[in-house]
């Protein structure tokens, strides 16, 4: 059983920065996706980066290109979503998610494990 657990979410003035994180317990497939979704209210769930373990790429929802990073620490088994630049249009709960290596890193329906979200507030 894979577990995922997000933390370092908060409020931030724009402009501001946060970085989020996720930690993975349990095994994971030999190669696996792994991908940070956000949800604001009334909208639907939405891909914002995905990373592939298997061959390193990583992809971004053209919204954050250039101001959100994702990465990963195959030591320490966390996800992270570097966040710079923050604008209220980014407030949302946030959710790491893993899958296999076929997952397509921004659709919901391909990711089988999910973490229980960490809540972003980005004030004007």
């Amino acid at each position: 059983q894979v577990q995922l657990v997000e933390s370092g979410g908060g409020s931030v003035q724009a402009g501001g920065s946060l970085r989020l994180s996720c930690v993975a317990s349990g095994y994971l497939y030999p190669s696996y996706c792994m991908s940070w979704f956000r949800q604001a209210p009334g909208k639907e769930r939405e891909g914002v980066a995905g990373v592939y373990t298997g061959h390193g790429s990583t992809y971004y929802a053209d919204s954050v290109k250039g101001r959100f990073s994702i990465s990963l620490d195959n030591a320490k088994n966390t996800l992270y979503l570097q966040m710079d630049s923050l604008k209220p249009e980014d407030t949302a709960m946030y959710y790491c998610a893993a899958g296999g290596s076929g997952s397509r890193w921004a659709v919901v329906s391909d990711f089988t494990y999910w973490g229980q979200g960490t809540q972003v507030t980005v004030s004007p």
